[in-house]
């Protein structure tokens, strides 16, 4: 079934004063019937086409009531790393739990605009090369001591420096320091100006910690679950934090844990044994749409699955080589083939319409054998060898075939999914790569495309480019950004080593039990935001 089969009514009971809500859901729960409830409504002088909605959409509230207690379970297509510290996540897997373990100082909600979370309140001065958060009182870690000011510039500091191990150090590239103003204020001090500063602490790794963490098995955090027991690669259960600052979660735990198999994930959910699943495969949306109490769960995003060319080494070194792998991408046939058509054509660089900083004016690169044979002939290679996991294997395969047509041979090597991370990605000539949208272009472009980005997957390095992104960060104005953008958006299409045919929605499965799952485009699952909102139904 679909999500959106309520969707007109529900939204007709929306409409109605709060008050009229709650009374017309507890007369259904009392045992208000729907014929009573038109001749009530008739005599009222409403519609029966209106008073139907009013109906159905309050049965549909009530059968949406969360319940208190039991135990979600979610099945991620990746575990991620071996670790709690959230300057080292890099997956699902690991943003999920970060998600229930922490807080930021800001959360980005569905139209990915920075809310407050653990700062109450934050602005930045006219130049935005200072910002300052005012600390909500009141949080307390899970050991029961209070969070403070100090936790949260340590926590902030351990992002920037030569020596940080951070995965988003370059998001912090141009913060000086973090400091302390008083018991509940901290300003973060900038060597340039970054109006994207609150949507870079509502990412996943900005997490606030306990100064002074080590224990990074089970490390303090502020999150609304508690862990209950981790086995690093198999699985976490996290149960919940009663003390939580905001209203605690429903569930009395969760349980996260990696099925890396498709079919043996998307079984686990027909079967029962998981209420959530991420990284539904798309052959499999229509038997989830036909089956009874499962449903799939679609949000359109910037997210993709790409090729990667190391221009570092060869092939990829040579630009006729990248160039003629593009032209060899029938971007139509890989949308509707991998993806059963849940997503947008692809132009070789990361922004699409899901960004508000999209430029439509780009050429869309087409899919030309004559062209791709041309460019492959010039760089003189004749065959290469691409390494590929579970995942983009149909996107890999659709352009060996039409590389057979243009006369190239592209071998294409299956690696277990295990370890693809540390083992081939950014370490061999050819492989693919996988990224969720990020809130707004300047993040998505600064972590995989800046000059030194450590997800700089490509290698390609451009240093006009690099200045752009500064520039961008600079000013607010909005004439001026889409120029930037503009620029930004052809260079990456023209020049880097990555190949991008289409854009996916988030797809992902759920059981028709679940509720509270927010539509944030940033990942599965709503963002990965769901584990303090999702509750069983009751």
């Amino acid at each position: 079934m679909t999500l959106s089969d309520n969707e007109t009514t529900r939204r007709a009971f929306a409409r109605l004063p709060r008050r009229q809500r709650d009374e017309l859901t507890a007369a259904i729960r009392g045992g208000l019937s729907r014929r009573e409830f038109l001749t009530y409504a008739g005599a009222a002088g409403m519609t029966a086409a209106t008073a139907g909605q009013m109906f159905l959409g309050a049965r549909a509230a009530q059968a949406d009531t969360p319940a208190q207690g039991g135990t979600v379970r979610c099945a991620l297509s990746d575990y991620g790393t071996d670790t709690m510290d959230p300057q080292l996540f890099s997956s699902t897997g690991d943003f999920t739990r970060g998600r229930a373990h922490f807080n930021n100082l800001v959360q980005l909600d569905e139209s990915l605009t920075p809310q407050p979370e653990l700062a109450e309140a934050f602005e930045a001065n006219a130049d935005a090369t200072e910002w300052t958060f005012r600390l909500r009182e009141g949080v307390t870690f899970h050991d029961g001591s209070p969070m403070t000011a100090d936790d949260v510039v340590w926590s902030m500091n351990r992002h920037i420096g030569e020596e940080t191990a951070s995965k988003a150090k370059v998001l912090f590239s141009d913060v000086k320091e973090w400091r302390k103003v008083d018991n509940t204020t901290v300003k973060a001090e900038l060597s340039a100006p970054n109006s994207d500063l609150a949507s870079i602490l509502g990412t996943f790794h900005f997490k606030v910690l306990k100064e002074g963490e080590s224990n990074f098995a089970n490390p303090l955090g502020t999150g609304p679950y508690r862990m209950a027991e981790y086995e690093p690669g198999i699985r976490s259960i996290h149960t919940r934090n009663e003390d939580y600052w905001r209203e605690p979660p429903k569930p009395d735990q969760i349980e996260l844990f990696a099925i890396a198999d498709d079919s043996a994930r998307l079984s686990a959910l027909m079967s029962g044994d998981a209420e959530m699943v991420t990284n539904l495969d798309p052959k499999a949306v229509p038997m989830v749409q036909n089956t009874d109490g499962v449903t799939v769960w679609s949000v359109p995003s910037g997210s993709y699955t790409c090729i990667i060319c190391m221009t570092n080494t060869g092939p990829g070194s040579d630009p006729n080589f990248v160039l003629g792998l593009k032209h060899l991408l029938n971007r139509d046939r890989t949308l509707a083939f991998s993806q059963g058509g849940m997503g947008t054509i692809g132009n070789d660089q990361p922004i699409n319409a899901a960004y508000a900083e999209y430029s439509e004016g780009i050429t869309q690169r087409a899919f030309d054998p004559d062209k791709a044979k041309h460019f492959l002939q010039k760089s003189g290679v004749t065959s290469a060898e691409i390494q590929v996991p579970n995942f983009g294997e149909d996107m890999v395969l659709l352009l060996q075939q039409e590389a057979k047509q243009a006369g190239f041979d592209l071998q294409v090597k299956k690696v277990p999914s295990d370890g693809y991370w540390s083992s081939v990605w950014m370490k061999t000539p050819l492989h693919v790569s996988d990224w969720f949208m990020r809130p707004t272009a300047n993040i998505m472009m600064s972590l995989a495309f800046a000059p030194d980005a450590k997800w700089n997957e490509s290698q390609w390095i451009n240093e006009r480019f690099g200045q752009l992104l500064k520039e961008d960060r600079a000013t607010t104005d909005r004439g001026l950004k889409a120029e930037l953008h503009r620029e930004m958006q052809q260079l990456v299409t023209d020049e880097a080593g990555v190949l991008i045919p289409s854009h996916r929605n988030i797809v992902d499965g759920i059981s028709e039990r679940i509720t509270g799952l927010t539509r944030n485009p940033l990942g599965s699952l709503g963002g990965c935001e769901w584990p303090e909102f999702v509750a069983l139904k009751a």
